[in-house]
């Protein structure tokens, strides 16, 4: 009998063991280069996850360290590959880009001049991965950088809110993926850029973001604190209901990390600022943000938030999405504390490690 115990004690023990170092085990080497307000998405390709990373800003923080650089990694242990570079004469920040329909999909950003000022382009880019060729699709009809994007039964892609030329936006763009056109969702509750979210399932989740200083005072943008949770009416697509979620752990508010998984029903959310920041990672005032390390989830089964670590390792900022694997949540780039550009991959596991 205690033989028994002994060798049923083992055999948890090793199970544990593997359990933990699972995902110690896999690392992945860093971008090619440094790079952050990167659009990153994940592509499933034959069961496998291929991680896309387009163009963002380099360690300069200037208008000309931007860059249209295009890299992939498969999550099966290869190294980055650089792929054909995001169509157009300059690079671009603040775009997001979405899988859908075996190509991904890279949407608007900011186009940066010599002053460091920004105008929005309306670029609808298609990158096919079994070629290595991009295609243009319809352009928004809209513009935005900043926004938030999801896919629905893998053809409507929704593109959420973001900055425009001359405003802070509340409009939900929907583009047909099928048949290259755009459509109007229902707005959203307030006009939000900056903002953090994923669309899992029939449900769009985001949090967040930066809105207009409602003084009329300096700074111009203040960050937001509102969360909401919208639901896509099954007889209409282009019908959301948006109702009002409690507000989530931690303090970030600005340029979160985010993206979800089908498998645990989660949409997560790493890292972001405090505040809304200019290039160089500092307020309009001159005041330098740090990345949060909270790292949290919204589960969709329970319609409650979870604190995944509230300690995580080396956090970032910066971000435009991030992608999910069973090991843990994949971080690429970002701008890490002392506002420093980095080309690091970060695997945070997805299990709770407490408040």
């Amino acid at each position: 009998m205690k033989k028994s115990l002994f060798f049923l004690f083992l055999l948890l023990l090793c199970g544990f063991l593997f359990a933990a170092n699972e995902t110690d085990e896999i690392k992945f080497d860093k971008l090619p280069a440094p790079v952050s307000n990167n659009a990153v998405t994940g592509f499933k390709h034959h069961g496998r996850l291929i991680i896309f990373s387009f163009m963002g800003i380099g360690p300069k923080k200037t208008w000309d360290a931007v860059t249209n650089a295009a890299y992939s990694l498969d999550t099966d242990g290869e190294k980055w590959k650089t792929v054909h570079p995001v169509p157009g004469t300059a690079g671009r920040i603040a775009s997001v880009a979405v899988a859908a329909r075996d190509h991904i999909f890279v949407f608007g950003g900011y186009v940066l001049d010599a002053q460091g000022s920004g105008m929005t382009v309306p670029d609808v880019n298609v990158y096919d991965p079994g070629t290595d060729l991009w295609l243009r699709g319809g352009d928004m009809p809209l513009p935005v950088g900043d926004a938030v994007a999801g896919v629905y039964r893998e053809r409507y892609i929704y593109v959420l809110g973001g900055r425009s030329n001359n405003a802070v936006e509340s409009a939900v763009q929907i583009y047909d993926a099928e048949k290259n056109m755009w459509l109007k969702g229902t707005p959203l509750p307030s006009p939000i850029f900056g903002h953090a979210g994923a669309l899992l399932g029939d449900t769009i989740v985001y949090i967040d973001g930066a809105e207009i200083n409602a003084s009329g005072q300096k700074p111009r943008s203040v960050p937001s604190d509102a969360c909401w949770m919208g639901k896509i009416d099954h007889h209409d697509f282009k019908v959301i209901h948006w109702s009002k979620l409690p507000p989530h752990p931690g303090d970030a508010r600005f340029r979160i990390a985010a993206g979800g998984f089908d498998k645990d029903d989660k949409i997560y959310f790493s890292g972001g600022s405090s505040a809304p920041y200019t290039v160089n990672g500092m307020t309009s005032d001159g005041k330098p943000l740090e990345p949060s390390a909270m790292t949290f989830a919204f589960n969709l089964r329970n319609n409650k938030w979870e604190v995944i670590d509230s300690n995580t390792p080396d956090p970032t900022m910066d971000h435009h999405g991030l992608a999910v694997m069973p090991e843990g949540i994949v971080i690429a780039g970002g701008m890490e504390k002392g506002q420093q550009v980095t080309a690091r991959v970060s695997i945070i596991p997805r299990q709770t490690k407490g408040k």
